[in-house]
C-alpha cells in the first residue's frame, strides 16, 4: 500500500480497490480485510508497507477510495487496524501511550475521515493496547468514539488472536475473528464458549447480543452481499494493467545527479546489474500482507524469526525478473549480471561496465520491527564498493521503509521502488529508461538517522517474544514531517519529495479564509516532457502557532508548456485543535499562513487568510 500512497492518486487507488474486490467476489469472499490506514509513526515498523503514509489526510483520502472500490463489488471492506498499531515488536503485549487529544488529531482523525468518505462495513481492532486497554476491548475508543461520537453503524472485528476475554463484547467488539489465533495465544476461544456462558448468566445483555448480530448483517446488506448473482467475469489483463500503473506512479525518483537518468535506449552501453535477486524477480513484504501473483512466486527464501509470525517471515520473489525487463528496455545494451555476493566481486563487475544498476532489498513484514535502517546481508557494503569502482552507479531500492544510505553521496541516482508487485519489474525498467516519467512522491519522511526520530531507540527491541512493552508516543499529533518541522530538523528526503524528468512551476496563489481555507494557484509544466506533478498545500502557522499540516494535494498531468488552475479547500479539522474537555474541534481566530510546495520542506508560494473562531463537531 505504501507504493500506492506514493502515487498521491485517489482515482488509481479506487481502481485497485475495485480490482481486488472483484477478485475476492469471484472466489466467494464477502468480507475483505482491507484497507490499512495506520499512520507510519516509526520507520522501523515492519508493517508500514501495508499502510499508505504518515499523514492523516493523505492516508484517509486514499484508503477511503480503496474501501469504496472494494465495496462497489458487493464485498465488505474492513478498515484496520484501529488504532495505534504502529510497531510490531511484541505487539500482543504492547501498550501504546498517547495524549487522547493528540490521538484525535492524528491516527483517529485518519479513521474518522476515511469512515465518513467510504462507510466501511467493518473495522478491525489492533493487537496492541491503547493507554492500558486492548484495542479490541477499548470501551472509550469503540463505544464512546467510534460508535458514539462518530455514529459508526458497521461492526468491529478482532484481529487474529486479539481477543483474550469475552467481555470485549461489552466494550464494543462485535466479532471474534481467527479463533485459532486466540487458541494459540490465550488457550481459549472466548466468543465461542465463554460468551455463550455469559449470556446464559445474564452477564451479556440480550440487546447487546442483538446489536452485534444486527451490525454484521447490516454491513453485508449495505454492500449487497445478499443480492449476489453469478460470479462476475474478471479481466486479469486489465487488472495487471492496474497493477502496472500502480507501480509506475508509486516509484519515487529520490536523486538524479547530472541527469544520470533516464538511461539512453539507443546507445550500445555496457550495463552492470548487481544484487537484489534481480535475475529472478522483485520482492514482496511478508506476513499476511504478502499476496501471491497469478502463477505463484518464482521463489521463496525462508528467513524465520521468533514468535508466531516467525515461520511466515520469508523473502518472496515475484516474476518477471528486472534483469529481463531491462534487456527489453535497453535493446542495444550489453547487460552484465552480478549477484552482489561480495563487495569485491561487485566492484569487479562495476568497474568493467559503463553504467551500474544496483538493487538493494530488505524484507519487512508482520510481527517484526527493524533494529535500524540499514540494508541486510551486507548490501550497503556492496553498493559502496560498486559506486567506488564506477561513479555512474544507480541504486534501486525495494523496501517498505526508509533506509540509511551511507553510500548516498557516491551514487548518481536513487530510485525508491517499494514493493512494486506483479508488474513491478517492468515499471522499474520503464522509469530507468524514460518510457515512464517518474511521478511518485514520498508518503513518509526519510530521516538522516534515527537520532532525528522521537525514539532513537525502540522500546522493547531485542526482548524475548511475549515481553510486555510500553511505547509512549510523546510526539502526539506531530508525526513524520510535522515532527521535523516542529524540531527544525532537516530530513534526508522530505515527505512529498519526488523528482521528474521535466520541471514544474507554481504561480498566482490566491487564499481565502472564513470558516476554512481555500487556496487556488496555477501549475505549469516548464520542461520539455509530458509529466505529472503533485502540488501540495500546507498550513504553516495557525493564529501565531507554528503548526505544519498537509491541507490538500492534487495530481496534475501536463504536456510541455501546459498549465492548469488548481483549487484546494482544507478540511477544517486540519486547521483545528481537538479539545477533549468539551468534545469539540476548535479553530482560533486570527491569521493562518499557508504555503504551496513540492514537498513538506520545499515551499514555492506562500499566503495567508483570517479565520473566524469557532467550535464544531466531534
Amino acid at each position: 500500500m505504501i507504493a500506492l500512497g506514493a502515487s498521491f492518486n485517489p482515482r488509481l487507488v479506487r481502481e485497485g480497490g475495485e480490482a481486488i474486490g472483484r477478485e475476492a467476489r469471484i472466489r466467494g469472499f464477502n468480507v475483505q480485510l482491507a484497507g490499512g490506514c495506520n499512520l507510519a509513526r516509526d520507520p522501523r515498523n515492519g508493517r508500514n508497507f501495508e499502510y499508505f503514509s504518515e499523514d492523516p489526510w493523505l492516508s484517509a483520502i486514499l484508503v477511503a477510495e480503496q474501501v469504496n472500490g472494494i465495496q462497489s463489488q458487493g464485498v465488505v471492506s474492513t478498515l484496520k487496524h484501529y488504532t495505534l498499531n504502529c510497531n510490531e515488536t511484541n505487539r500482543h503485549w504492547l501498550d501504546a501511550i498517547i495524549d487522547p487529544d493528540a490521538h484525535r488529531e492524528s491516527d483517529l482523525l485518519t479513521f474518522q475521515i476515511a469512515i465518513e468518505r467510504s462507510q466501511p462495513g467493518s473495522i478491525m481492532g489492533g493487537y496492541n493496547k491503547i493507554n492500558g486497554e486492548y484495542a479490541g476491548g477499548n470501551h472509550h475508543l469503540l463505544n464512546e468514539v467510534l460508535k458514539g461520537a462518530w455514529g459508526y453503524k458497521g461492526y468491529v472485528m478482532s484481529d487474529w488472536g486479539a481477543t483474550p476475554a469475552w467481555d470485549f463484547a461489552l466494550k464494543g467488539l462485535d466479532q471474534e475473528s481467527g479463533i485459532q489465533g486466540d487458541t494459540l495465544l490465550w488457550g481459549k476461544q472466548p466468543f465461542r464458549d465463554e460468551l455463550r456462558e455469559a449470556y446464559g448468566k445474564g452477564e451479556l445483555p440480550e440487546e447487546r447480543l442483538s446489536d452485534m448480530v444486527r451490525r454484521i448483517l447490516r454491513s453485508l446488506l449495505a454492500v449487497g452481499a445478499d443480492r449476489w448473482g453469478p460470479a462476475p467475469e474478471v479481466d486479469m489483463a486489465r487488472h495487471n494493467e492496474i497493477a502496472l500503473e500502480g507501480a509506475r506512479q508509486g516509484i519515487v525518483l529520490l536523486e538524479n545527479v547530472g541527469g544520470a537518468l533516464p538511461l539512453p535506449t539507443d546507445e550500445p552501453l555496457k550495463v552492470a546489474v548487481i544484487g537484489g535477486y534481480a535475475q529472478q524477480g522483485v520482492i514482496s513484504g511478508t506476513g499476511s500482507g504478502a499476496v501471491a501473483p497469478v502463477g505463484g512466486f518464482v521463489a521463496t527464501i525462508r528467513i524465520g524469526g521468533a514468535g508466531v509470525m516467525g515461520r511466515h517471515r520469508n523473502l518472496f520473489l515475484l516474476p518477471p525478473p528486472p534483469l529481463e525487463e531491462l534487456k527489453k528496455a535497453l535493446p542495444k545494451a550489453q547487460l552484465d549480471f552480478d549477484p552482489g555476493y561480495t563487495p569485491a566481486e561487485a566492484a569487479l563487475t562495476a568497474k568493467r561496465n559503463d553504467v551500474v544498476i544496483v538493487f538493494g532489498i530488505r524484507v519487512e513484514g508482520e510481527g517484526f520491527d527493524m533494529p535500524d535502517l540499514s540494508l541486510p546481508w551486507g548490501q550497503d557494503a556492496v553498493i559502496d564498493a560498486a559506486a567506488s569502482a564506477n561513479p555512474n552507479t544507480i541504486v534501486v531500492l525495494e523496501t517498505g521503509n526508509p533506509v540509511s544510505m551511507p553510500w548516498r553521496d557516491k551514487v548518481k541516482a536513487i530510485v525508491q521502488a517499494w514493493y512494486p508487485g506483479q508488474a513491478g519489474a517492468r515499471a522499474i525498467a520503464e522509469v530507468l529508461t524514460g518510457a515512464v516519467n517518474p511521478s511518485g512522491r514520498l508518503p513518509i519522511t526519510f530521516p538522516q538517522s534515527l537520532d532525528q526520530h522521537p525514539r532513537p531507540e525502540l522500546p522493547g527491541l531485542g526482548t524475548p517474544w511475549g515481553t510486555a512493552v510500553t511505547i509512549t508516543y510523546d510526539e502526539g499529533a506531530e508525526i513524520g514531517y510535522r515532527w521535523f518541522a516542529k524540531k527544525n530538523l532537516e530530513p534526508m528526503y522530505a515527505f512529498g519529495h519526488g523528482l521528474s524528468y521535466t520541471t514544474f512551476d507554481y504561480e498566482g496563489l490566491d487564499v481565502e479564509g472564513g470558516d476554512t481555507i481555500t487556496a487556488s494557484f496555477t501549475v505549469k509544466n516548464t520542461g520539455e516532457r509530458k509529466g505529472a506533478d503533485v502540488p501540495q498545500l500546507y498550513l504553516t502557522e495557525a493564529a501565531g502557532d507554528k503548526r505544519v499540516r498537509l491541507l490538500g494535494f492534487e495530481r496534475v498531468e501536463l504536456e510541455p508548456g501546459e498549465s492548469r488552475r488548481v483549487t484546494l479547500e482544507a478540511d477544517p479539522r486540519l486547521l483545528a485543535r481537538f479539545d477533549g474537555g468539551i468534545g469539540k474541534w476548535s479553530i482560533d481566530e486570527g491569521t493562518h499562513r499557508v504555503a504551496v510546495g513540492k514537498s513538506a520542506t520545499d515551499f514555492v508560494l506562500s499566503g495567508a487568510a483570517k479565520l473566524s473562531a469557532r467550535q464544531f463537531g466531534a
